[in-house]
């Protein structure tokens, strides 16, 4: 029995024609007993190889062991040092303009954040010198949408009683508007009717469904049920702002004041309101493909207990299944990437040679200073109790962790003082703080948000 060859290579090792061996194989093929296709790297362009099927089964087998046994798994520290250079996080790492932005969102495409955090932490941490306009203008474009993917659970009670709408703290996600029905697909129906809606909010509710809204107070309630959303991200902030630091409908120019700070924008700069509508029926196996390759994006080698942040994916199982074809393909790796985790792991091909890299720096002593970074308790990456030893630090705007070499360090929550994690003299304990400290939100930010 041979390996991969062709058809002429089995006409001259028979010694019969060609066109008797090209019947031959397809009448094997048809019996399921060989297989077709280019199975060694470098064949010439063009040329056709047949395999027995449980042989090219075997091979196949042989090949991604050895593949697996190529890999050195890394320590969790190390690759909680690769997460924060891979979504920009670290100085020598971060995006800049609206094209590092469009980078940025593609890795937290359909993640959950408090609304209030996406401007105020988590986009400014991966971009220098953030611009609020960049992400407009993705959204005006039709690049990006936004708006509420999962019902809401606690805050459905304070709503019952009181119209305050959207906070801060209510879950938002930024998602590629062709990948919305991907994560609305998992995201359970909601129906209008059987919410305790105001009698404005209904009637807003009905506009919207007949022919786009014409109101904005009663807007506030119906985004925080994840019902409508806005062309802008600037629709988002219009209902973020104080009522007393936001502008009125009609006032004139961004140069409008009454009290204190106004915010240079309204809802009138938000585009079209619309109603969010269900999206059209999308399979499992769609879902879960378009889930298992956004993971991938977002964090490069992906395992189960990486996921406990995560909302409205489909079944693990269904994911495993996509990455064990993917795999069977050759798009992506499996193996052991990272230590002291159970249950298989996959990553993207250049993200196996960037953990590679974190590996051989830690290894050889190459860096000079230590890494610290700090990241809000709303991050993607505020995986501290997840990937890293300790305690989990809950996913409030007011908590911040600090990292160094990927080890949690220091945690600030709320308004309490900083505690370290680990010893340090005097002299540390003060470079800790400062490296923890939230950074003053830019000054362009600040005005368009209209912070004091």
């Amino acid at each position: 029995m041979v390996g991969p060859t062709t058809a002429p290579e089995l006409a001259r090792a028979l010694g019969v024609s060609a066109g008797d061996v090209d019947v031959a194989l397809a009448a094997l093929e048809h019996e399921g007993f060989v297989l077709r296709g280019r199975f060694t790297p470098g064949l010439e362009a063009g040329v056709l190889q047949w395999c027995e099927r449980r042989l090219l089964a075997r091979i196949h087998r042989y090949t991604l062991d050895r593949l697996r046994r190529e890999i050195a798994a890394v320590p969790a520290a190390d690759y909680m040092r690769f997460l924060l250079r891979w979504q920009r996080l670290t100085e020598d790492t971060r995006a800049a303009g609206p094209e590092g932005l469009a980078a940025v969102l593609d890795l937290l495409d359909g993640f959950e954040l408090p609304a209030g955090a996406w401007e105020s932490d988590v986009l400014p941490a991966r971009l220098a010198d953030y611009d609020p306009l960049w992400l407009d203008g993705l959204c005006l474009s039709g690049e990006i949408a936004w708006g509420r993917l999962t019902p809401l659970r606690i805050a459905d009670r304070e709503l019952r009683n009181s119209k305050s709408g959207p906070i801060r703290t209510t879950p938002v996600s930024l998602f590629r508007r062709e990948r919305g029905q991907v994560w609305r697909g998992t995201s359970p129906v909601v129906d209008p009717a059987g919410l305790p809606l105001s009698h404005s909010g209904k009637s807003v509710l009905d506009v919207l469904d007949q022919r786009g809204a014409s109101f904005f107070g009663d807007l506030v309630e119906l985004v925080a049920w994840g019902l409508v959303t806005s062309d802008s991200f600037a629709g988002l902030r219009a209902l973020l702002i104080p009522s007393g630091r936001r502008r009125p409908i009609g006032a004139g120019g961004a140069g409008y004041r009454r009290r204190g700070k106004v915010a240079p924008f309204g809802v009138e700069t938000a585009g079209r309101w619309s109603r969010v509508h269900r999206p059209a029926q999308v399979s499992e196996e769609q879902i879960a493909e378009a889930q298992a390759w956004q993971l991938l994006r977002r964090y490069g080698v992906v395992f189960r207990r990486l996921l406990e942040r995560e909302s409205l994916l489909a079944p693990w199982r269904d994911i495993l299944r996509v990455y064990r074809r993917l795999e069977a393909r050759g798009e992506i790796r499996g193996g052991r990437f990272v230590g002291g985790f159970s249950g298989e792991q996959y990553a993207l091909p250049e993200a196996v040679g960037a953990l590679r890299a974190v590996r051989r720096e830690a290894g050889n002593g190459k860096r000079e200073t230590e890494e610290l970074v700090a990241v809000s308790g709303t991050d993607p990456l505020n995986l501290a109790g997840i990937i890293t030893p300790g305690e989990v630090v809950p996913a409030l705007a007011t908590n911040r962790i600090l990292f160094r070499d990927g080890i949690p360090v220091a945690i600030q929550e709320g308004e309490r003082q900083v505690r370290l994690l680990i010893a340090a003299t005097p002299e540390e304990e003060q470079v800790l703080k400062t490296a923890l400290i939230r950074r003053r939100v830019a000054p362009l930010v600040r005005a368009y948000l209209a912070k004091r």
